[in-house]
């Protein structure tokens, strides 16, 4: 499989082409089928440069659900069982793609909201500002706990504090914004580097194969490489595809993060309680007690269980029916006398 490079084409049948298990990452931004038939205009009559492309209209919602249920069917093939996904919508469309996401087998494992500090305005002044966006993040499935997430790199980025799932990122403007030689946005619905930068680095490891099944003019690549991850596009458009080329060659630098690497968790030896029985510490028939608090006492048997009035169970297990509580650690809350 050829990757750092764009396929054009419609994306469900360039996603066929795709090798299973293959994809480390997935940032899909799909049409949001916002259903416009009419021109918006400001107060001072000039229009609102809002997403009239032919590529976000469909006849019916039936025909959207038809449409997002087959690319996500193959994301899901393609995405390795260790992998993650993440889906960007509005209000139009991200709780129709969450409930296929849900029945095509994905596990919500956060939904991020992307707060715009700088959002456009309501003109018509009949609703209230829409200042937020919707990420759904998906494992493969509900069973596949191997996903990767950078836990304290992300916290590192975030100042040393925990990276909540509210994103304060401004809308794309300034040199950052594509255009073209006419002066027009090179397209309608450009997402900030910032916002791609999140979503990367948080879910990847350097050389990671990024997949975007909507390219458009490349945000995904050009964050993908500056952060030293590979990345593979599909996009439809010739125009939106010399915008992506265009702007992921002329990359020359990465960014500092691009070298963070994720601490590795240490892992500490673990001893059971029927070790030490087997090693004698402690002997079956001994008794173990409470703290005042509880003033209990249980007999240790001699498969490592306790029994406590005619009730037989682990440490752990022993301590919840005595606390009446749903977890207990029974290291703690054991003590055992000696002369």
């Amino acid at each position: 499989m050829k990757i750092n490079t764009i396929l054009q084409g419609d994306c469900v049948e360039e996603l066929k082409k795709i090798p299973d298990n293959s994809i480390d990452l997935i940032f899909a931004d799909p049409p949001y089928n916002m259903q416009l038939k009419n021109a918006l205009y400001r107060p001072n009559n000039t229009k609102v440069d809002g997403v009239y492309d032919e590529w976000d209209k469909f006849s019916s919602f039936a025909e959207y659900d038809e449409f997002c249920a087959a690319w996500l069917k193959e994301c899901k093939r393609v995405l390795k069982d260790t992998g993650s996904i993440w889906v960007i919508g509005s209000y139009h469309n991200i709780f129709r793609i969450g409930n296929i996401m849900l029945n095509t087998g994905f596990w919500i494992l956060n939904d991020v909201t992307w707060y715009k500090t700088n959002p456009m305005p309501n003109f018509l002044g009949k609703r209230f500002t829409n200042a937020t966006e919707t990420l759904l993040w998906c494992s493969k499935g509900e069973n596949y706990k191997k996903y990767t997430f950078n836990h304290k790199l992300m916290k590192k980025y975030n100042g040393d504090k925990q990276m909540t799932s509210v994103w304060q990122i401004g809308l794309c403007i300034g040199e950052e914004r594509l255009k073209g030689d006419d002066g027009k946005k090179a397209h309608s619905t450009q997402k900030p580097e910032e916002l791609l930068k999140r979503v990367i680095l948080s879910t990847t490891k350097q050389n990671d194969i990024v997949l975007d099944p909507f390219f458009g003019t490349g945000t995904t690549g050009a964050v993908a490489k500056k952060l030293k991850r590979n990345y593979l596009g599909i996009e439809k458009e010739s125009e939106y595809i010399s915008f992506a080329k265009k702007r992921i060659d002329s990359i020359k630098t990465f960014f500092p993060e691009a070298d963070w690497q994720e601490e590795e968790k240490q892992k500490q030896d673990r001893i059971s309680f029927e070790l030490l029985l087997k090693e004698q510490i402690i002997k079956a028939g001994e008794i173990l007690y409470t703290n005042k608090s509880y003033n209990a006492e249980a007999c240790v048997l001699a498969d490592g269980k306790l029994e406590y009035n005619n009730q037989v169970g682990s440490i752990h297990k022993i301590g919840t029916i005595i606390q009446q509580s749903p977890s207990c650690n029974g290291w703690k809350f054991w003590y055992i006398t000696r002369n």
